[in-house]
């Protein structure tokens, strides 16, 4: 039966399944959050937006600005937020489509940006292939090639969720006056200001030399984009920023923050090659605060 009640800014939460999404440890986040009212909140790897749409929620923040690398991701964030209305009829199209032949529909999506008319598709056509993609490849990773191109096969579901119309008006209205913009990381540092709130929720660093998903992008995440990360957290911290950050429980990581609070969290890998070893593992938050 589906749910026609009005969404309010209490409904909103991710749209997108994302690697690492942050949805599962929101409760073991939870009492690190800040409680008092704040300039703004700034989170520049979006992700799935879980961190930023909790927050919104509580609307601590008189600001907030959302941001990423990837061009796609921050286009469906843009066309969610302006957009939502072609957006809802576009996937209802593409449902219609997978419903009735899954396959060719799904690989006939996912070879789009193979063409070079691509470049000249409509804002919500992007975000709509963003969004159905998401919800019907494997495992729900976005990767892309070198060349920018999605790469990844269709997943097993009988009924995937390709129209979730209250979760992206819901998404809609949280999003409304925020600030949306594809950038790196590192431009955090041209707009925090003192008592503002950082989350940084990167690209892992890998636990084996077997474990780096982190092509979420073109370009991907080494040691040197991880060391240039902890330089920004200790200039915001510096600047008297409160900064979060996620990543993989490392010595490469823990060293890269010492001299900060570090605690750990247990989270449930989703993504593995290798079944027998998702599961639950150890990663840190890692606090100024």
């Amino acid at each position: 039966m589906t749910d026609t009640s009005q969404p309010t800014l209490a409904d909103a939460q991710p749209f997108l399944k994302w690697a690492g999404g942050k949805g599962q440890l929101l409760a073991q986040y939870d009492r690190f959050f800040p409680t008092d009212r704040g300039r703004a909140y700034f989170e520049p790897f979006a992700g799935s937006g879980a961190v930023f749409f909790e927050l919104r929620k509580r609307d601590l923040f008189d600001d907030y600005a959302l941001s990423d690398v990837n061009p796609e991701l921050i286009n469906c964030y843009l066309v969610v937020r302006n957009q939502v209305d072609a957006l809802v009829e576009a996937l209802r199209a593409h449902k219609l489509a997978h419903e009735q032949d899954d396959h060719q529909h799904y690989y006939e999506v996912r070879d789009q940006d193979r063409d070079p008319a691509w470049a000249g598709a409509s804002e919500v056509k992007r975000a709509a292939r963003m969004i159905y993609l998401n919800k019907t490849c494997y495992n729900g990773l976005w990767r892309v090639n070198s060349k920018g191109q999605f790469n990844v096969p269709m997943g097993r579901y009988k009924n995937p969720d390709v129209l979730s119309e209250k979760r992206l008006r819901a998404a809609s209205l949280a999003l409304q006056n925020v600030d949306v913009n594809t950038r790196p990381f590192t431009d955090v540092l041209d707009h925090a200001q003192a008592g503002d709130f950082v989350y940084f929720d990167p690209p892992y660093d890998p636990l084996s030399s077997t474990a780096n998903f982190t092509s979420y992008s073109a370009d991907s995440f080494g040691q040197d984009d991880q060391r240039r990360l902890a330089e920004t957290f200790r200039a915001l911290s510096d600047r008297g920023c409160k900064v979060m950050l996620s990543n993989s429980d490392t010595p490469f990581v823990r060293g890269l923050y010492e001299g900060f609070t570090v605690h750990t969290v247990t989270a449930r890998r989703a993504i593995n090659s290798k079944g027998g070893k998702r599961g639950e593992i150890t990663e840190v938050l890692v606090v100024n605060y």
